[in-house]
């Protein structure tokens, strides 16, 4: 496909996109008919011109000259569906069979200096738009129905030449959006663009500028460059613009803590490569860039040199504290918090894994033993081969032996043998402390020694409960 700046692309439409062009086009006619022009924009412009497959699946981005009020007399009658949630930013959202449409005005957008939310003015010129837009190679555009690529700022050719620049200056832009600046990280990362120095510099500069964006806004806009296949290059221009520090200030701080087991590392960099070593699930990639944030603050220098210990207790509290300034979910926080507290837990484990051991292991990860087990995994970043090799045949062994438990035992829901109500109608009891001391000790016992079944917890909750009552006189 040629990369130019407008002209027709009929003759060379790929394949991918006639499912997007077949769809759109009696709705472009509709437009036309009503003397207004329809574009498609966003991200399927720009990955048609890198031949990648349709990220959007069944949502297509659209922006038009027509305004709100107009777009929903246009789409009435058209579409199975109609909704406006959007309309005072300039969007009408509709379906129909199946595919959504969401529908923008030609529009820019600009915060006021105080304002943590977009001050929208409509514009009618699609050149207008695009200047608005983040990055070049995003300020791009189809027009419908004849397809024509719209492209005054060269975005098909930075996307060629791997280049990440803005429409207009950077300063304005990331005045204009602030979240840019982050953004400008996951397509660092996602698509392997090389930002211009007048980019990085105006990161470095307008940094604070972030503050005035939203939380949530932030939270969202991180977890997709975490997300991307490799989120390295993102996270290194985020520490070394320093804009990182706006929202997760903890994670630069790693990186004067040299780290004691990975000595050719400090803790920063050992981090975002466990981060990129996971597999590209949200809660993992979490989990891995928090699970040593606790050491910087438990940093000590004894006999054998720099210890940290008892990091993931500090670090689970860090990532709880952290996380809810960040407005994650209690669901989130919960599960990210958890597996940075298990994090060493198999690492305490030296002389071997007993059968309580693997309880104990399984019954404290819960539902999320699979993170688990992933992030241990990948916290093993030595240049050691010998090492690397001695932990993983470990983790092996230790996936093998909980293989091995599950067949024979339900590790995922080990309880007492016995529940509450058995013991207060066996030992005669209240509800009261003494039946959480009686399920505490059968559950112990059931960690230890396996199921006993019914008979055998009786027999040793008679045994435990006549202790505990000489031991009252």
């Amino acid at each position: 496909m040629p990369l130019c700046r407008t002209g027709s692309l009929r003759a060379v439409i790929p394949d991918r996109l006639l499912p997007v062009l077949e769809r759109a086009q009696p709705l472009a006619e509709r437009f036309s008919e009503a003397g207004f022009s329809l574009y498609l924009v966003g991200g399927v412009v720009r990955d048609l011109l890198l031949g990648r497959d349709m990220r959007s699946g069944r949502d297509i981005d659209l922006t038009t000259d027509a305004l709100p009020a107009d777009t929903k007399r246009i789409v009435k009658g058209w579409a199975d569906s109609v909704w406006s949630q959007g309309e005072r930013f300039g969007t009408i959202g509709c379906r129909t069979d199946g595919w959504d449409f969401e529908i923008t005005t030609h529009r820019a957008e600009a915060y006021d200096p105080d304002s943590r939310k977009p001050a929208v003015v409509f514009s009618d010129a699609i050149e207008a738009d695009l200047s608005r837009r983040d990055f070049t190679v995003n300020a791009m555009a189809l027009a419908l129905p004849d397809p024509v690529l719209i492209d005054p700022f060269d975005g098909a050719a930075d996307l060629a030449a791997g280049r990440l620049r803005t429409p207009v200056s950077p300063e304005a832009s990331f005045s204009d959006d602030p979240l840019r600046m982050l953004r400008a990280a996951r397509f660092i990362a996602g698509y392997g663009l090389t930002p211009d120095e007048e980019l990085v510099e105006a990161v470095r500069a307008m940094a604070p500028r972030l503050e005035i964006v939203s939380a949530e806004r932030i939270r969202d806009e991180f977890d997709k460059l975490l997300v991307v296949e490799d989120p390295s290059p993102g996270l290194w221009f985020l520490a070394d613009t320093g804009l990182i520090d706006q929202f997760l200030p903890e994670f630069s701080r790693m990186r004067l803590e040299q780290d004691p087991i990975h000595r050719h590392k400090d803790v920063l960099t050992h981090t975002i490569a466990v981060v990129a070593n996971t597999r590209p699930e949200r809660i993992v990639r979490l989990s891995a860039l928090y699970h040593d944030v606790g050491k910087p603050r438990t940093r000590a220098i004894g006999d054998n040199g720099v210890s940290f210990h008892h990091h993931e207790v500090v670090g689970a509290r860090m990532t709880r504290e952290r996380m809810k300034a960040l407005k994650y979910s209690t669901e989130d926080v919960e599960a990210v918090s958890r597996l940075v507290f298990l994090h060493l837990r198999f690492h305490t484990y030296q002389m071997g894994w007993t059968d309580a051991a693997v309880r104990r292991f399984v019954r404290d990860a819960g539902d999320l033993l699979p993170q688990l087990i992933e992030l241990t995994r990948c916290d093993c970043t030595t240049r050691n081969a010998r090492k690397a090799e001695t932990l993983r045949r470990r983790m092996d062994e230790l996936e093998a032996r909980i293989a091995e438990l599950r067949a024979l035992e339900e590790l995922e829901s080990i309880r007492p043998d016995l529940d509450g109500t058995e013991v207060m109608a066996h030992l005669e009891l209240r509800p009261g402390r003494d039946v959480g001391r009686a399920l505490d000790f059968l559950l112990e016992l059931r960690l230890e020694e396996g199921p006993l079944g019914r008979e055998e917890a009786l027999r040793r909750l008679d045994l435990w409960w006549a202790e505990q009552q000489a031991a009252r006189g």
